[in-house]
Formats: structure tokens, C-alpha cells, sequence
């Protein structure tokens, strides 16, 4: 038998340690970092973990597991803090309080192209353009929005309308889109109009008045009274919002923060405002692992939450904070401006403080209501299947497709705290018969477990098939050609009333059960199958927009903007082009004989012609007759 490692010697590796600012992390024996901490004075800080004080248990658990510490000095304490986040967020240590990840934050885009689109956003920001939010709630962002077309006339149109117009939609008629897309308005006088829809997004409407201001005078002064009326119109919709969403007499721009705990779970409760409009409330529930500090896991919030996103001017929290100081610099260099975190407040913001509270306390009481809601479902599902212990990880596959077009497998992953959507996958599915969702689901579950067999990948306790004894079976066979063994494959089939809570579940000893509606061992199997229903659906749209896209004319060789808008205009839109046949077609200005047949093979799924090689018309298509496109 090996001989146990020696303890840790923290106190010999303290004497080697410099005072300047740095990081340091403590590390276990398996190499898995324990804890990342900043430090003003690495020698003090890191010294203070093995002096005689007194130190809570979750310390001394640590500590007991710390096998080793590495540091890295930085120049300033600011960098320290910077890095620190970065490093929590990347490692994700066992014993620091982290903010869990959310996707679903709701931003408004405003996209990067020529005629920027202005919509709601959800998800990574991968779409080039300025992302403004995160907002509290998807009805702050549409309060946004709405005011966004009202005042600057911005589309919200998908890229693959705007492209295809041929006349103004009915955004344009009621007064909340300029028309971009068929050239109603100029182009100079579009980006204008973006770029003072995004002061007024970043908070700085006092600089667009004077600035609209300052354009209605010069307007008057050149004796064009219609464009100074327009800006007048402006500056009084802004006027007369800002005079309602005041708050202590000016426009603030302030989030309020309050913590609530019981035990080791917490809340963090947002109340957000931004140039004095009330964005409502969000709740988060950091990870605290162990901690019941309320001071330590609202800094860890502040800390880790504007590392992300852009601090607004004032901070208001419901207690002090270690490093308020350190705070507030970096976040003011970051910003690139005054940031102030204050928690001694009086007036209004004591009151929105106090309501941040309550708030707090109430969504804590919900949660923890939730999880133990949620655990009874789960204790009960084990109790049906005959496990030995609450599962850990349930995964569901769904097959989700059209008439056999643009299959899409979904597989959603839950815990015993609900829902991991950071590991969500989706399988486009190839190669099969159109429509055979038995191979589909073959397909995908080999997919998904030849992987975790060849890089020892993790496993689900149980494996929910949407779907009769045909997808279980062929789910069986993926599994066994793979020499998977230990998963609990449950088939969810609807009932003969084909209604919720009547499912069938086919479990792996060949019985067939009907839970019914009242039992909390189906209730936890139809969340998890409605969210595999849901993403798979979700997967199979875009991929069959993506298709539908693939024919547009802008894809085909030879076709610019101005061709393209001859085109529409002269058949009214792409039905009656698709319905044209290619003599009609070449009839268009600009339009000769070969790329009258190209337009006609993309648009009806024809293999486009090489030049000398004209493709056969369709006489149906040529006498004006239709053809769905596949």
C-alpha cells in the first residue's frame, strides 16, 4: 500500500512569496483547483490561511484537501481582480461562489450591415452588431423595441424578407419602419437614425436632445420646416419620457443589488434602471459551495457579473462588500467612467432597496421550493424504475422533421437541479430514408455514446426515448453494438387519448405503465420530454429556414441588388418569379437568355446550366403555372 502525501507545508511556502498584488490558487492532489483568490499583498493574504485565527469549517475543508498552491503576481491589485475572474470563470474551483451561467440574459441586437436590424436577442452574441442589455425581463427589451420603431422607424425584418421585398410591409404603414428595403428612405439618413437610437439605448438621451435640438434649429434656419417639425416631434417624445421615468429628480442609470440566504443557498436579486427607465427585476441564484457568508457571495456577484457586462454609473447594494474600493476602480477603468457602489443610501433609493430585499427573500423561498418539488419528482421516478439512488443525469432524445425534410435530433440533459442547457446537442441527421425516424433515432443515439465510449465520456442513469417500441428498440440496438452497459433506457409513448398524463412508459424489463397525471414520477419525464420536444423543433426550423434560404436570389451567379430588385418588382415578388418561365424571365432589363435559365434551375431545384448547355423548360412553369420548391 502507497504512503499517504505529505500535508501541505503553507507556512514554508508563504516565506518564498513576495507583498505584490497577484492571484493565487489552491490545488488538490488530483491537480483540480480548489479555490482562486486575488490578494493586495500575496505574502499577507496567503499567510492569513495558516496562522492559529479561528477559521470556519468549509476553510479547514479546504485547506485539508489543498495538496498544493501556485501563484501569478500582477502588476496592479485591479489586474489581480481581472484575473481572478477570469480564472473562476474558466476553472470553476470547488470552494469559490460562482454565478452560474444563463444564455437566456435578453439584449437588443442592433446588427452590423448596411441596413442595421434592430430585435431582441437571446443566446451567445455571435451576430456581428452592438448588443445593448442585458435587460431584467423580455419586456423591458419589447418596451425598448417598441419605443426604438416609434421614434427612428428602424426595421425589424429577418434578412431574408428584407432582401425579397418588392413594397413597403405594414410596419412601414402604421409610422414604425422607414422602408429600407425598397429604398424609401436614404441611406445616410438611415445610419443617422441608427446611431441616435443607440445614444438613446446607452443611456445618453440628454446628449441626443441638445444634439436633435441643435438639428431642428439649423433645419428652421434653411427654411426646411418639415424635417424641423420631425425633430421637434423627437425631442418631445424624449422630453416627455424622460419627465415620467425620473428618479430623485434626474435621469439615473443605477442597478440596486440585494442578497438573500438561507443556509448555504442564496439569491441575488437586480433592480435595474437605465437613463431613468425601470428595466424590472431578475433574480440569479449563485453556486456557493459551501459558503453562508451573505458579504462574500454578493462581492463574488458584483465581481464576477460586470466582468461581463457593462457596470452602469451607480451600484447600490444592500450591505458592504469586501473591496468595494478595488470595485470601483476597476470597474470604472473598464467602463471607461465613473462607477460608484454605494450601500448607505437614503430617499427613493432606500426604498428600492427595501424592495430589492423583500424580493430577494420571496424568489429564495420559491426556489428552494422548486428544488424540493423537484427532488420529490425525481426520488419518485427512482422508486419507479427500481434504482438505488435519485438520478444524477437524465437525457432525452426527440426526432423532430417535416415530412421526412430537415431531420434534427435533439438530446437535453437534466440534473437534480433541473435543466443543463450548456449541454444540450443536436444531430443533423443524414443519409437515412426521408421520414424513417426509427434510423433517425439510430443514427443519433450512436452518435452520441460512440463518442463518450471513445473518450470516456460521461453517462446518463437514465435514457428517455420520445417515442414507441420501435425508437426504444433501435435505440437498444445503438446501444448495444456500442457495449454500453449500466443506462436505463425508458421509451415515452403516448397514450391511446393521446393527452398529457396519459403516456405509456416502456421500461427495460418489457413492462408497459401508466403512471397517470397525479404521479410526480411522469411529471418529472414530461418536463424532460417536452424540453427535448422543444429543442428539437427549435433545431429543426432554423435548419429548414437554412434550406429555404439556400435558393435566394442573391446566391445565384450574376445577380446583384439592382437586378434582384428588377426581378421582384417586375414580377411582384418571388411567388410570381418562381411561377414565370424563362422566357418571361429574360424579358426583364438586364436579364439575357443564360441567366434567365440559371435563375429558373435554382428556383426549382434544376442543376444550373453551363454556358452552351441551356436547361428544358417546364411548359407547365412557362404558361405561368406554380411548383412548390422542395
Amino acid at each position: 500500500m502507497s504512503a499517504l502525501p505529505p500535508p501541505f507545508d503553507g507556512k514554508s511556502f508563504v516565506k518564498a512569496l513576495s507583498t505584490a498584488p497577484g492571484v493565487y490558487r489552491m490545488i488538490g492532489a488530483d491537480d483540480g483547483v480548489l479555490y482562486v483568490g486575488k490578494a493586495g499583498a500575496l505574502k499577507n493574504r496567503v499567510s492569513s490561511y495558516f496562522n492559529a485565527t479561528p477559521k470556519s469549517a468549509r476553510i479547514m475543508s479546504m485547506l485539508a484537501q489543498t495538496a498544493r498552491m501556485e501563484v501569478t503576481v500582477t502588476r496592479t491589485e485591479a489586474e489581480a481582480l481581472i484575473l481572478e475572474n477570469q480564472l473562476i470563470k474558466s476553472l470553476k474551483p470547488r470552494y469559490n461562489v460562482l454565478l452560474r451561467d444563463d444564455k437566456s440574459y435578453p439584449y437588443v441586437l442592433m446588427t452590423q450591415e448596411a441596413w442595421p436590424r434592430i430585435a431582441m436577442h437571446r443566446g451567445p452574441r455571435a451576430i456581428p452588431g452592438r448588443y445593448f442589455g442585458p435587460y431584467a425581463s423580455v419586456g423591458a427589451v419589447r418596451d425598448s423595441l417598441n419605443l426604438m420603431h416609434k421614434l427612428f422607424r428602424l426595421r425589424s425584418c429577418e434578412d431574408s424578407v428584407f432582401r425579397n421585398r418588392s413594397r413597403p410591409c405594414l410596419q412601414h404603414q402604421i409610422g414604425r419602419c422607414s422602408a429600407p428595403c425598397v429604398g424609401l428612405v436614404a441611406a445616410r439618413d438611415y445610419a443617422e437614425s441608427v446611431r441616435r437610437a443607440g445614444l438613446l439605448l446607452d443611456g445618453r438621451s440628454d446628449e441626443l436632445t441638445d444634439e436633435l435640438g441643435s438639428a431642428m434649429e439649423a433645419a428652421s434656419a434653411r427654411l426646411d420646416f418639415e424635417e424641423a417639425a420631425r425633430m421637434r416631434d423627437l425631442v418631445t417624445s424624449i422630453r416627455t419620457l424622460q419627465a415620467r421615468q425620473y428618479v430623485d429628480g434626474r435621469a439615473a442609470d443605477l442597478d440596486v443589488l440585494a442578497v438573500a440566504m438561507q443556509g448555504v443557498a442564496a439569491c441575488v436579486l437586480l433592480l435595474a434602471f437605465r437613463d431613468g427607465r425601470n428595466l424590472g427585476t431578475r433574480a440569479f441564484y449563485p453556486k456557493t459551495n459551501g459558503s453562508d457568508n451573505a458579504e462574500e457571495v454578493l462581492a463574488a456577484f458584483v465581481s464576477q457579473y460586470y466582468a461581463e457586462q457593462t457596470p452602469p454609473r451607480e451600484i447600490v447594494l444592500d450591505r458592504d462588500i469586501p473591496d468595494r474600493e478595488l470595485l470601483e476602480q476597476a470597474l470604472s477603468a473598464a467602463g471607461e467612467r465613473k462607477v460608484q457602489i454605494r450601500s448607505n443610501v437614503r430617499g427613493e433609493r432606500a426604498g428600492y432597496l427595501d424592495l430589492a430585499r423583500r424580493n430577494a427573500e420571496l424568489s429564495l423561498a420559491a426556489e428552494r421550493t422548486s428544488h424540493a418539488a423537484q427532488h420529490a419528482r425525481a426520488e419518485a421516478l427512482r422508486e419507479m424504475l427500481g434504482m438505488a439512488a435519485i438520478p444524477t443525469r437524465i437525457e432525452c432524445f426527440d426526432i423532430s422533421h417535416t415530412m421526412g425534410e430537415a431531420t434534427v435530433a435533439s438530446c437535453v440533459v437534466f440534473d437534480a437541479e433541473g435543466p443543463v442547457r450548456g449541454q444540450y446537442r443536436r444531430y443533423n441527421i443524414a443519409g437515412i430514408v426521408e421520414g424513417d425516424d426509427y434510423a433517425a433515432m439510430n443514427q443519433a443515439i450512436e452518435r452520441r455514446f460512440r463518442r463518450a465510449v471513445e473518450e470516456n465520456g460521461v453517462m446518463p442513469d437514465v435514457l428517455l426515448i420520445d417515442g414507441g417500441a420501435g425508437q426504444v428498440a433501435q435505440a437498444r440496438a445503438a446501444l448495444d453494438e456500442l457495449g454500453v452497459e449500466g443506462v436505463i433506457l425508458v421509451g415515452v409513448a403516448k397514450g391511446p387519448a393521446r393527452r398529457p398524463g396519459d403516456e405509456e412508459l416502456l421500461l427495460p424489463d418489457g413492462r408497459v405503465l401508466h403512471p397517470g397525471a397525479e404521479s410526480p414520477a411522469l411529471q418529472l419525464v414530461q418536463q424532460v420530454r417536452d424540453e427535448a420536444h422543444r429543442f428539437a423543433i427549435t433545431g429543426h426550423r432554423g435548419r429548414r429556414q437554412k434550406a429555404r434560404n439556400t435558393s435566394r436570389l442573391e446566391d445565384i451567379p450574376g445577380i446583384g441588388p439592382r437586378r434582384r430588385a428588377s426581378l421582384l418588382r417586375h414580377f411582384g415578388g418571388l411567388g410570381g418569379l418562381k411561377a414565370a418561365g424563362i422566357e418571361e424571365i429574360s424579358r426583364v432589363e438586364g436579364v439575357n437568355a443564360a441567366l434567365a435559365e440559371r435563375i429558373y434551375a435554382t428556383l426549382h431545384g434544376l442543376e444550373a446550366p453551363d454556358a452552351g448547355a441551356p436547361v428544358k423548360a417546364n411548359p407547365k412553369a412557362a404558361n405561368g403555372g406554380t411548383r412548390s420548391e422542395g
